[in-house]
């Protein structure tokens, strides 16, 4: 049986997508990576293979993406690989999930990026903010420990909120202590977390603008599972927001295809 295997390190998790031959999904996983992300990625590749009753030499062609790339060498556990940005594999990932695609947005743990497509997938533009964790996954992991509640609760209580408190500050140390100031004078940490969640997608809306947004606008990352970031997302930027079944693993996935691509096309990996 031949795979093609897709690894996307990225700043908090590693994620990994093995395609058969016909390029449907035979196995995908989501683990925390950190300083272990190498590790983590080759533990995640042989439970994966092990669950098919298949080897590393049943891996026809691998490609690996994310922030962590350059870490992650496969060269001595698959014959054929090579890295490859996560601006092209996320592009790929979402054209070919939802093809009429033409502006993708990807929050990660520590950046994010607006990517705009043509018909073909193919990216025709991007941007990308990975110097400030404003508009990222650590800035909800940050906000909701000012808050007080479990990240998985701060979508939800987002929504619940009948008004919202402005967060007038871009910088995560700055946001959180205006949090920590507005909680103090009593504000409704329901009303709070709208007002994080409106400053994330006014964050995002700012980046869209240096490339452009065109429908359909799809949303990916581990952020994507949060249902507030979705709802201010299509608010801002006034449209409507979709989020693939799996968005945490788009860029894997990318990767994969790639790598099926390639050999399909008879192109040999360096």
């Amino acid at each position: 049986m031949a795979l093609f295997l897709g690894v996307d390190i990225g700043a908090l998790t590693v994620k990994v997508v093995l395609l058969d031959a016909e390029g449907c999904l035979a196995y995908r996983a989501v683990r925390p990576g950190g300083y272990r992300a190498h590790q983590v990625a080759r533990d995640l590749i042989h439970e994966g293979l092990a669950g098919l009753g298949l080897g590393p030499q049943d891996v026809q062609g691998a490609v690996v993406t994310g922030y962590g790339r350059v870490l992650c060498d496969l060269s001595d556990l698959v014959a054929r690989s090579e890295q490859r940005s996560e601006i092209s594999c996320h592009a790929l990932g979402v054209h070919h999930l939802i093809p009429q695609a033409r502006t993708v947005v990807d929050i990660g743990g520590q950046d994010s990026k607006v990517i705009r497509l043509n018909g073909k997938g193919q990216v025709v533009d991007f941007a990308m903010n990975d110097r400030c964790a404003a508009g990222t996954g650590r800035f909800l992991e940050v906000m909701a420990q000012a808050l007080g509640v479990a990240l998985e609760d701060l979508g939800p209580l987002a929504l619940a909120a009948r008004e919202r408190v402005p967060i007038s500050s871009t910088c995560t140390v700055f946001a959180e202590s205006e949090v920590v100031s507005h909680l103090a004078r009593g504000a409704d940490r329901a009303a709070v977390a709208a007002g994080l969640h409106e400053a994330i997608a006014l964050r995002i809306k700012g980046l869209a603008a240096r490339v452009g947004v065109e429908p359909e606008v799809v949303l990916t990352g581990g952020v994507a599972q949060n249902p507030a970031v979705v709802e201010w997302l299509g608010r801002v930027l006034e449209r409507p927001v979709l989020v693939p079944p799996e968005p945490q693993v788009t860029g894997a996935l990318g990767a994969a295809l790639y790598a099926r691509l390639r050999l399909g096309q008879g192109e040999n990996f360096t």
